[in-house]
């Protein structure tokens, strides 16, 4: 992948909800994305563990992106389907997930995200999820 190409990636996952969160793009390579989130007080649910709904959308978006990576610059990607599986709660200090893609098709492209609990500079695998996605031509005014 060339450098403008995944600059422009970097710069399209924290748009709209995602920076509203505060997600960040880590590394990017063809077919791999991974991210990170700080946590903070207020995506924690009533136990004090990182509510399930962040990890999955930061699952189901950097799971996308990895998509993203592998397609042309005319094609957006949609998610169409996903199921994660939550091992354990969320304490730490920072969410990382690592995402790739495992199958590839004209239109349909399969994704997996781990996502891990870094505490004390030590990662911890909390989550998995397999994520279906679709390739579709750029009609669609992109947000900038």
């Amino acid at each position: 992948m060339n450098r403008e190409r995944a600059k422009y990636l970097k710069k399209d996952f924290v748009l709209g909800f995602p920076a509203y969160l505060g997600f960040q793009a880590d590394k990017i390579e063809d077919g791999l994305f991974q991210s990170r989130l700080q946590i903070r007080p207020e995506y924690k649910q009533q136990d004090g563990f990182v509510h399930a709904g962040i990890i999955a959308t930061l699952a189901d978006h950097t799971a996308g992106y990895a998509a993203y990576s592998v397609v042309p610059k005319n094609v957006r990607i949609l998610t169409i389907e996903f199921k994660i599986n939550f091992f354990k709660p969320a304490i730490g200090e920072v969410l990382i997930c690592k995402s790739k893609v495992i199958s590839t098709g004209k239109k349909i492209i399969i994704s997996e995200s781990k996502v891990f609990v870094d505490s004390e500079d030590k990662e911890s695998l909390i989550s998995q999820a397999l994520v279906t996605l679709r390739a579709i031509s750029s009609p669609i005014k992109m947000v900038s």
